[in-house]
């Protein structure tokens, strides 16, 4: 029994390593799990990943490619019609089961400016000339106005430029604290 007790521990003791932490300044790489977008992400929401490439401190490799994480949406702005892109903010909370806290990782929809004065500039052209083949002039004046009014409902009802990070997008994170948890040798 005192062997058996005796190879148990040994076992044990060689499984298991100290208690290690990720220090603060590592840079993380992680490749995110499933696709995430401003206009259905809310913040609190918890995301997963993996581990893009080996994490190496001080030449002891504390997780392995592949090793999974997990992270929490931070801020979730969903995208205005005609102006405010969608927003998303990611930040880490564990590593391999591991706790931590990291920088932030920030991603804005594209801007509505450009899509905005295509689709109302388009629509003002599109009513000058047909307004002006029908009434000349006067005509041509309005159809600028219903034209360019037409062009910012459709920009209105197809506005939206949400924030989007699809999966298997490849972001870094700088670790900026952990707490140490027994992990196994690798």
């Amino acid at each position: 029994m005192k062997r058996l007790i005796a190879l148990a521990a040994l076992m044990l003791s060689t499984s298991w390593g100290a208690a290690s932490s990720i220090p603060a300044g590592t840079h993380v790489t992680v490749r995110l799990g499933s696709t995430l977008s401003s206009g259905t992400a809310h913040a609190g929401e918890t995301w997963r990943g993996t581990l893009a490439r080996d994490l190496v401190s001080e030449g002891k490799t504390i997780a392995r490619s592949g090793d999974e994480v997990t992270g929490r949406v931070t801020n979730a702005k969903s995208s205005g019609r005609l102006h405010a892109p969608g927003q998303l903010t990611l930040r880490l909370t564990s590593i391999n089961g591991q706790p931590v806290t990291s920088s932030a990782y920030y991603r804005k929809g594209k801007s509505h400016t450009r899509s905005n004065a295509t689709k109302i500039g388009g629509g003002a052209a599109a009513g000058a000339v047909i307004g002006a083949i029908a009434g000349g002039g006067k005509g041509a004046a309005i159809g600028t106005l219903a034209g360019g009014a037409a062009g910012t409902g459709v920009a209105a009802a197809t506005g939206k430029e949400e924030a989007v990070i699809h999966a298997e997008t490849v972001m870094t994170f700088t670790v900026t604290g952990s707490s140490a948890v027994p992990k196994k040798n690798r």
